[in-house]
């Protein structure tokens, strides 16, 4: 298919959360949030959205109820004009979780489940749900909302934490993978990027998003390895 026509520019920001994720894509007066951090990086997060000048998100997307991702939400829909919320059919028994249904609840708004294959656009950029493809799993990590951005010639992929297993399903459906700029799945964990999968989307970029100096061992080796082989520009 030919690229689409756009004009004007788009704009991701990898934002510093610590060891989490939050990323913001603004197109001319439209805005998306994919999570939004750690509880403990809640101010700063707020503060740096407000100077972004941004007061309203078309669409927010919480991967999946871990903390490091979901931390800064209840305040994000507190302080800031929300339109369409994307969760996953999933829950968490933390009060951060709790927090953020509250959250929701008090606003009169409501959550919308991924369904692969939804189609939705932030300004003139595309947005594509590929995962997740099953209904139950027993890591929660697994139930990350995929999503692929496509804005005229150049694509991105937002994997969440996606495992493996997700990363299996996308392959076996033969969904379009492709994209300039890959969001390592799971911070560089070595559960994330199997080699079939970095192949399929073969980026030119890599963005890992991680705390310094973290407990977790995050990003792995391997993940760095598999990239740099690749030949992948890793940030």
């Amino acid at each position: 298919p030919t690229p689409t026509q756009v004009n004007g520019q788009l704009a991701v920001y990898f934002i510093d959360v610590g060891q989490g994720d939050a990323i913001v894509v603004k197109n001319g007066n439209y805005t998306m949030l994919i999570d939004a951090g750690t509880n403990t990086g809640t101010t700063s997060l707020i503060n740096t959205l407000k100077a972004m000048g941004i007061t309203r998100f078309d669409v927010v997307v919480a991967t999946h109820p871990h903390e490091d991702h979901i931390g800064g939400l209840d305040a994000v829909i507190n302080q800031f004009g929300i339109g369409k919320i994307y969760m996953p059919n999933t829950t968490a028994t933390t009060i951060t979780f709790t927090d953020v249904l509250t959250a929701i609840k008090n606003k009169g708004l409501t959550i919308t489940s991924p369904l692969p294959g939804t189609v939705f656009n932030v300004g003139q950029a595309q947005c594509t749900i590929l995962a997740p493809n099953s209904q139950t799993y027993t890591d929660l990590n697994s139930y990350s909302i995929v999503i692929r951005l496509v804005y005229g010639n150049t694509s991105f992929l937002f994997t969440g934490d996606a495992p493996n297993d997700s990363e299996k399903e996308m392959l076996a459906k033969g969904v379009n993978l492709k994209a300039d700029v890959l969001k390592v799945g799971h911070h560089g964990s070595d559960t994330s990027t199997s080699p079939d999968f970095l192949k399929a989307v073969s980026p030119k970029y890599a963005v890992i998003s991680v705390g310094k100096g973290n407990t977790y061992g995050h990003p792995a080796q391997t993940t760095i390895d598999r990239l740099n082989g690749a030949g992948v520009k890793v940030y």
